[in-house]
This record gives structure tokens, sequence and C-alpha cells, in this order.
């Protein structure tokens, strides 16, 4: 008993676990890269709407994943699911008791609501119909990814729809805090975001597949089937570097943070290796999970040292 004791984890430690926070890097990254891009288009930075921003959509983040959670624990998927790891399937936390689902959600609509606080804050200090429209969106599609009646992360849309919310969507909207307008200078950097993004949705959702398909969530890996989901990753992956060469060639004022991209290659390397179906089933099979993550944690902060640099050597 005495033992049992000393392993049970904090509340705090429950509560952190539950929410996945290990994974904020995926909201950091394109409210970082989206600020960098307004320093470089002006020279300034703006602390305020920065700290909101982030505040914001780790906010939103954190209620989607808690929403997830619990949307997930009530289909059956996480009872179903035997392949849990570190990146994917779920805390299991409801599972082994250490929390409710009624908390659960009272919890993701408690983070959510304090997300939307951030944005009424930013709205009130922008005054901006552009703004209001994202945080709308944002609070639409953070909370209905996996709630009912839309469940874009059973029908087949989720993968997109994470792609816009973590990626186009965030890039645009701090940039525009730190510019006052939609700038065209933003539109690479916040594609190749929303590809990651997008590729760590996907890879997430290999080890996933058997339990997502007897509960009906029809991921792409569901839909596609391990084969032709790594293909559509391989080429996700390769476009990512096509536009950031195309940038790179066609706008001087990203050219540098597009290069500094490129440095990712070798780590987009290595991640393809464990890509193969093979490997996603062995004693490697979260390899992949742990590089796409990574790749687009370095890839944010690679291109936002980027922009960074050009404003100052001009």
């Amino acid at each position: 008993m005495t033992a049992d004791i000393i392993k049970q984890p904090s509340k705090i430690k429950i509560w952190l676990l539950q929410a996945r926070t290990p994974f904020v890097t995926a909201s950091i990254v394109p409210v970082l890269v989206g600020t960098s891009v307004g320093f470089a288009v002006t020279g300034s930075l703006n602390v305020v709407l920065f700290v909101l921003a982030l505040a914001a959509i780790i906010c939103l983040h954190l209620g989607a994943n808690l929403t997830n959670e619990y949307f997930d624990h009530l289909s059956g998927n996480d009872r179903l699911n035997d392949n849990r790891n570190p990146f994917s399937g779920g805390s299991g936390l409801m599972l082994r008791g250490l929390t409710t689902p009624p908390a659960v959600l009272l919890t993701a609509r408690v983070v959510l609501a304090a997300g939307a606080i951030s944005g009424i804050a930013i709205l009130l200090i922008t005054k901006s119909a552009f703004i209001l429209t994202i945080g709308l969106i944002g609070l639409f599609g953070g909370y209905f990814y996996t709630a009912n009646p839309f469940r874009f992360g059973y029908r087949g849309a989720g993968e997109i729809v994470i792609a816009f919310l973590f990626g186009l969507l965030p890039v645009y909207g701090a940039c525009f805090l730190q510019t006052g307008a939609v700038s065209t200078v933003a539109l690479a950097p916040a594609l190749i975001v929303s590809m990651l993004i997008f590729l760590i949705i996907l890879i997430n959702e290999f080890p996933d597949r058997r339990a997502d398909a007897a509960v009906s969530k029809r991921t792409l890996v569901v839909l596609l089937g391990p084969g032709r989901a790594a293909k559509i990753y391989r080429a996700a992956l390769a476009v990512s570097y096509i536009i950031a060469v195309t940038a790179a060639i066609v706008q001087p004022q990203i050219r540098l943070a597009c290069l500094l991209y490129l440095l990712t290659i070798p780590l987009a390397a290595a991640t393809l290796i464990y890509l193969k179906t093979d490997s996603l089933a062995g004693p490697d099979r979260y390899r992949a999970n742990k590089f796409t993550v990574l790749l687009h944690l370095s890839a944010g902060l690679l291109m936002s040292v980027g922009f960074i640099i050009t404003r100052t050597l001009n």
C-alpha cells in the first residue's frame, strides 16, 4: 500500500498529462513564426499582443486536447487502444480512474474559456474584425474536432482542420498582430508550418489505426491504409521543402528563413528511415513520431531566427 501511495502521481502532474501539455510546442511554433515574420516586416515587437496570442492558442490547444480525450473515452476508442504510447493514443488516465469524464469536460471548457478571454483582450486592443474571425474559427475548430455534431477528427477531415488551426491561422494571426495587415510575406512560412503539423497528426495516427477503425474514427491512416498514408507523409514533406526553395528564390525578404529551414533535411531523412511499414510495427515504431515532432520544432525555431536576423541586418 505504501508503494502504491509513493507511485501515485500528483494532481498537478495528472492534469498536465491529461491535457497533453508536453505537446504545446505545436501551439508555440506558429505564433513564434508569425510574430517573427511581423518583426521582419515592421522592425518592432508588440510584446503584450505576442504574449496574449501565445496564451490564446495554448489554451485552445489544451482545451482541444481535453475534449479529444473526453470524446475518445466516450466512444470507446481509449478502451480499445492497446498501442498507447507517449505520442498518441491519449493519456489513458480516465481508464485508470485518475480523472473522470465530467471533470475532464469541465476543465476543457474552462481552458477554452480562458483562451476566449485572451482573445477578447486581443480584440479590445486591436479592434480588428480579422482577429475576431480568427478567434471564432479557432474556438469552433478546437472544440468540434472530436465533439458532436461535426467531429472533424472522426470524418476524414481532422488532419486538414488541425493543419489550418495550428498552421495558416495562427501564423497569419500572429503576423497581423505585429503588422496590422495581412502580409504575403507570411504565406510560405505559414504553409510550411501547416505541412509539418499535418505530418505530426498523420504520423500519430499509425499506432492508433486499429482502435480508430473499431470506433469508426476515419483518419487518413484508417481510410487509406498505412502504405498510402506513408506516401502522403513523404509527399507533404517534399512539398514543404519545395515551398521553401521556391519562396527563397522569389521572395528575398524571407530567403534566409527558408534556407535555414533546409537545414532540417537531415532530420527529415532520418524520419523517413523509420516511416517504413515494418518499422512502424517494430521496436523503432515511435521514432518517426519523435522525429516528426522535433522536425516541426526545429523548423519553427530556425525560420524564426532567420526572420529576426534578416531584419537585424537590414
